[in-house]
């Protein structure tokens, strides 16, 4: 990791954690989520997601592993299964109100999933249990972000390093990448998101930045100042929040536009984060956090 990406953020990190306003901006809800009924128990939350009713959907390392809550924190609805997903990832929906699923298995893995929002299955790429490097084989695959037009890209990142983009039928069309610290290349890409302004948004979690490319994989500008991007969200009113749990241990946000950066949400260490209509921010973690290993889903109240 470059030096000059880790003490901008490190900065930031200590001036929350310090008594610094932006700690004061949310306040952690004890009482989200309910908990579990019996016979579910919570596994790692690698990502959240929200639909445009409000419910929010964790994707989690246990079985079923998707869980649907309302807003007091209820679950509503379970589904999923082992034969669509081997290891929960990538957990993003869709502007037209889908949601794609990545599976990031070694050995069971490789491929991402479209479903509705009650699980139903209507596009799968890859092939369940085969890496590779070809159009039709991904290896590790992170996560996916739709544009509006039905396009999406394929944030293929544990192994690969590639971003590979395809049309509204899942028809491959182009890729981008390679291991390197160089603009367009990669360390991971981890997570990524599309602007009102057309533009991609890459988390380069290795490499500590998040690079910003034009539709067409063509290089624009990069971030450092958001430390090491493991989740990504923009929101209702073009805020970034992006999620640290590697270097921040919290989330970052600030402007979608210039990447100024606004404030910082202590007290989780989160892989995956979502955000509401009325701006309270959801986590999801994969390593128990400070709360232990059942405490891997928080929400934050924005004050």
């Amino acid at each position: 990791m470059k030096l000059k990406s880790v003490l901008p953020v490190f900065s930031l990190f200590i001036a929350a954690m310090t008594g610094n306003a932006w700690a004061q901006d949310y306040v952690l809800d004890p009482d989200w989520p309910k908990p579990l009924p019996e016979g579910i128990e919570w596994g790692q939350v690698p990502n959240v997601t929200i639909d445009a009713e409000g419910y929010i959907y964790a994707f989690h390392r246990a079985e079923p592993p998707v869980l649907k809550f309302d807003a007091e924190g209820n679950l509503v609805d379970s589904f999923g299964g082992p034969d669509w997903v081997a290891l929960p990832h990538g957990f993003r929906l869709t502007p037209d109100g889908n949601i794609w699923a990545t599976d990031f298995h070694r050995g069971e893995g490789h491929t991402i999933t479209r479903i509705d929002s009650s699980g139903r299955i209507n596009l799968r790429l890859g092939a369940r249990g085969f890496f590779g490097t070809s159009p039709n084989t991904f290896n590790g695959p992170a996560d996916v972000a739709q544009a509006a037009d039905g396009s999406f890209f394929v944030a293929d990142g544990h192994w690969n390093n590639r971003i590979v983009k395809f049309d509204k039928d899942g028809r491959y069309l182009m890729e981008w990448g390679g291991k390197g610290t160089g603009p367009g290349e990669f360390d991971l890409p981890h997570t990524l998101v599309i602007d009102r302004r057309g533009r991609l948004l890459v988390g380069d979690r290795g490499n500590a930045r998040i690079q910003l490319f034009n539709q067409d994989g063509d290089y624009l500008d990069e971030w450092d100042q958001f430390g090491m991007p493991s989740g990504m969200f923009i929101d209702q009113n073009d805020v970034l929040y992006v999620a640290d749990y590697q270097v921040l241990r919290g989330v970052t946000y600030g402007s979608a536009a210039d990447g100024s950066v606004q404030g910082f949400i202590a007290g989780s260490e989160p892989e995956g984060v979502v955000v509401d209509a009325a701006g309270n921010v959801y986590t999801g973690e994969v390593t128990g956090g400070e709360g232990g290993p059942g405490s891997i889903m928080r929400k934050f109240i924005k004050q």
